[in-house]
């Protein structure tokens, strides 16, 4: 293969991945549901061979995905027939630290968490937690816009990403946003646009984040409910009074269950839901805003409400909250997750209506997710060893997505629309939406070469009048489920 040899002229040898047994790492991210196997893989160093790609793979007619550190729950780095995957894992130097400025800019592959650990010893942090961010890329965490559990508070990734060198559809290098101490751009916001693009306008090879000192104190409190009723009464009557805590996460009965088999942290088994919450800021502000929030839980009905009694036991509470999805091996062998928003007024009714539809399915539903904000985790766990249980599972996700529709609410909220839930964008948006999201599409990538076939359910080149429409693979499972 010709195109081979030009790859490995630009990135080297050992940089360049063609085996069929090395390519299958590649064929999946997150979702491993869907497996495509790319043509070739390369894996850059700087940005300028990032750009000789990018022309490379244009002259040959490839397409390119982008590629993080395949951590996505979407398949936002699914590769398609004949692509190069551009990963950028070893993209990973830390470049520059502004103190003064409170900036810091980074490679893509720097793993979120290194962040935090690089600049603990100054008593500064970045903000947006994953809970993958042990092993989740700063350049994955721009494509999804991603959140975590403190977004509650801080916001996602595109309050906190300022500033970013791109690499263009033409392998073109370009710098948006703010690079120094500049409080704001002039113009149009392209981080604005860029950030959570999910590969679609460009490859970032450099981001500028914002940093921030690490708070005074911090007090982390955990409470448990008779059932996910009083427990989303809480979270509601919280942040009505005007309370706003750093994160609140919820997690139901199953959820905890697998937390604790996974984890062996000490939480009642006996419980319908559970709350874990953190407040931070100023020592003042900590004990006000803490004890205004305990007296929420407690008019909500929470049976028990706790602290850790050290560092040790927090750091084990947020573990486990952090390891939830992974934890799930513990009581299921398989589980399909989703991401939908609602309002955090509608959380009782949207987990009732969850389990009416896990119950009419014959499946098992956890959820652990970001309640202060109304991001809803729901894991879907079936055993793919009985044929038709995955399409199945496919099905109540997607019935799950409308149902967030149906009570105001979004079909992602960090982990991106990817290839899994292009085909309910039609559910959120018009026509006339997509093909205006579509035509920012085409101002970065009129050919559309980067990462083909996701978020826009019914893929067409710029300019191309509607055709006929070609079903999704969710709507073809969605089908089967239903038969």
């Amino acid at each position: 293969m010709a195109a081979v040899s030009d790859f490995i002229a630009i990135v080297g040898e050992r940089n360049t991945i063609t085996e069929g047994s090395e390519l299958r790492t590649y064929e999946a991210d997150g979702l491993p549901g869907f497996r495509v196997r790319p043509a070739v893989v390369v894996l850059p160093e700087t940005t300028e061979q990032v750009a000789a790609c990018v022309r490379l793979a244009r002259r040959l007619g490839m397409p390119i995905v982008p590629r993080g550190s395949g951590t996505g729950l979407s398949g936002g780095a699914l590769p398609v027939e004949g692509c190069v995957v551009i990963g950028l894992s070893r993209m990973k130097a830390i470049l520059e630290v502004d103190l003064p400025n409170l900036r810091m800019r980074v490679q893509p592959g720097v793993i979120n968490l290194n962040i935090s650990r690089h600049l603990a010893a100054a008593g500064y942090y970045y903000a947006p937690d994953p809970s993958s961010q042990s092993v989740c890329s700063i350049g994955g965490n721009v494509a999804e816009n991603s959140g975590g559990a403190h977004c509650l508070k801080y916001g996602f990734t595109v309050n906190h990403a300022v500033g970013a060198t791109i690499v263009t559809a033409e392998g073109e290098i370009v710098s948006i946003g703010a690079h120094g101490g500049e409080p704001d751009t002039l113009g149009y916001d392209l981080m604005g646009v860029f950030v959570g693009s999910e590969g679609l306008l460009g490859i970032v090879t450099e981001v500028v984040v914002r940093i921030l000192r690490t708070p005074q104190a911090t007090r982390t409190i955990f409470a448990t409910f008779p059932t996910t009723d009083e427990a989303g009464a809480a979270v509601s009557s919280i942040i009505s009074a005007g309370i706003v805590p750093a994160a609140i996460e919820m997690m139901d009965q199953l959820a905890i269950e697998a937390i604790v088999a996974a984890t062996r942290v000490d939480w009642p088994l006996d419980v319908g839901a559970a709350l874990l919450m953190d407040v931070d800021g100023v020592v003042a502000e900590v004990e006000h805003t803490a004890d205004a929030a305990i007296a929420a839980l407690r008019a909500a009905g929470a049976i028990e409400i706790r602290s850790p009694r050290d560092d040790g036991e927090r750091t084990l509470m947020w573990k486990g909250r952090k390891g939830a999805f992974a934890a799930m091996g513990r009581i299921s062998p398989n589980y399909y997750v989703q991401d939908g928003v609602i309002p955090r007024k509608e959380i009782v009714p949207v987990l009732r209506d969850i389990a009416r539809l896990a119950s009419e399915a014959g499946l098992r539903v956890a959820n652990v997710f970001h309640a202060g904000d109304g991001n809803l985790h729901p894991l879907i766990l079936y055993d793919g060893r009985i044929p038709g249980q995955e399409a199945l599972a496919e099905h109540v996700g997607g019935e799950i997505l409308k149902t967030c529709i149906r009570y105001g609410g979004s079909i992602t909220g960090e982990h991106g629309v990817g290839f899994d839930k292009a085909a309910y964008m039609g559910d959120l948006f018009t026509e006339d939406d997509l093909a205006t999201m579509q035509l920012v599409r085409c101002a970065f990538d009129r050919d559309v070469i980067f990462n083909p076939n996701k978020v826009f359910p019914t893929p067409r080149l710029c300019g191309d009048r509607p055709g006929v429409y070609h079903p999704h693979a969710t709507e073809l499972a969605e089908v089967a489920g239903r038969g």
